[in-house]
């Protein structure tokens, strides 16, 4: 019998869409999983995780889901499932902390947009490997930075978080790692 092997990318967007459908029939799932300093101060540091799995509206998942299906797919062809993995959750976790260390307000975080952004970072490292769209992605970066300034609400903290973990940790990889 022939079994279908799911990819971390799916199962990622298959989760996170599933903690969104949670968060509309259990609103207080929101209130022990988004991303608020004083909480992770006090020892929740599992929102340093659980905020990729609560967004701001249907537009937000649908654009953070979009682009983890877009960036996800090739980078894990080139890196296998593991790397990936390791990529995407430690850029969301340097996402978070520069989310929340980086500023002196205190707010209200959520999203999955800090580990999306470190696939942005690792495409930009994976440049040699994967040739295809990597100028694309300096401006996808660089618009989204502006509209993040720009429109407000936007946690560019996080982005900017994301973006240097997922760059270094890609960088890390592809020297310690065969691939």
């Amino acid at each position: 019998m022939y079994q279908m092997k799911r990819s971390a990318t799916l199962s990622l967007i298959t989760v996170i869409s599933g903690a969104y459908l949670l968060n509309l029939v259990y609103p207080e799932f929101y209130d022990y999983t988004a991303l608020f300093r004083p909480f992770v101060d006090s020892g929740e540091y599992w929102r340093l995780f659980t905020v990729a799995l609560v967004h701001g509206g249907l537009t937000h998942l649908f654009f953070n889901m979009f682009s983890l299906l877009v960036l996800g797919n090739p980078i894990e062809a080139a890196l296998g499932k593991a790397r990936f993995l390791v990529i995407f959750l430690i850029s969301l976790l340097t996402g978070s902390l520069a989310s929340i260390y980086l500023t002196t307000e205190l707010y209200v975080s959520v999203g999955a947009s800090g580990a999306i952004f470190g696939l942005f970072g690792a495409f930009i490292a994976l440049r040699k490997r994967i040739n295809d769209g990597v100028r694309d992605i300096y401006v996808i970066v660089g618009l989204n930075f502006v509209f993040g300034f720009i429109l407000g609400g936007v946690d560019w903290r996080a982005h900017l978080g994301g973006l240097v973990g997922g760059y270094l940790t890609t960088a890390v990889l592809l020297r310690i790692t065969r691939v």
